[in-house]
């Protein structure tokens, strides 16, 4: 994909950095500047600042004579980014309840549930509609977190989205039955807010947060170890 060629460091570094959060790019992948500058369409150094800032964001690790590259986060990690953000959004969760939200808000995140909705009534889960729920799902937490009032706790998620397994920008499971039971829990989620059950709702968006969790961990126990990253030509990868 090609942007514009005045596009800046800031939003080529955005660019990266979802296409980091989704997968497309596998931890340990080197992420060279002459590759990247062919892909994207863009001279070198806006994207030598780009990678810098992520770096900076934890995102990439930069070893002298080799560049840059991302990150591979162990399981610990990965295990407390999640303990932090179901803490977190079940506390702005809680907030959007206690504080109420205006009809326009809670008819955004009305709109969510009902795209959700429409995705999944299929009956099984569609490989085209994986994107489009990843941005349903994206979209209904952060507006949860952007309405609570608290400015600070939208800050300190975004730092456990900079783990990518840990952010709900990535979707990795394919499974009807647990994203189906993932989006019954945004019904819930969504009623305890509208009906001002502060504590219903603090309580069960930290559940959905630490059931996402563990279906993660089962998962990445299953699965053993994938082939390391070598320095090949850079290729972007999906995992969804």
């Amino acid at each position: 994909m090609e942007l514009r060629s005045t596009t800046t460091a800031s939003e080529i570094a955005g660019h990266l950095r979802e296409r980091i959060l989704a997968g497309e790019f596998a931890p340990g992948t080197r992420m060279h500047q002459v590759q990247l500058s062919e892909m994207l369409g863009i001279s070198r150094t806006p994207i030598r600042e780009a990678l810098a800032h992520l770096a900076n964001q934890g995102l990439l690790i930069y070893e002298p004579n080799r560049g840059y590259a991302v990150r591979a986060f162990s399981v610990e990690e990965i295990r407390a980014a999640f303990e932090v953000r179901a803490r977190l959004e079940a506390l702005a969760c809680g907030l959007c309840a206690r504080n109420g939200l205006t009809k326009p808000v809670l008819a955004r995140l009305k709109a969510c549930l009902a795209e959700g909705d429409a995705l999944l009534s299929k009956g099984f889960l569609d490989p085209d509609d994986l994107a489009p729920y990843r941005a349903m799902n994206v979209e209904f937490h952060e507006t949860i977190l952007q309405k609570s009032g608290n400015p600070f706790l939208g800050d300190f998620v975004r730092q456990c989205h900079n783990v990518p397994l840990a952010s709900d920008r990535v979707f990795v499971w394919k499974d009807y039955g647990i994203i189906t039971r993932s989006h019954d829990d945004h019904h819930r989620i969504l009623h305890a807010i509208e009906t001002r059950d502060s504590e219903r709702a603090e309580a069960l968006m930290r559940e959905h947060v630490v059931y996402a969790s563990l279906v993660l961990l089962r998962m990445l126990d299953e699965v053993k170890a994938a082939p390391k990253a070598d320095d090949s030509p850079l290729r972007p990868r999906r995992i969804a």
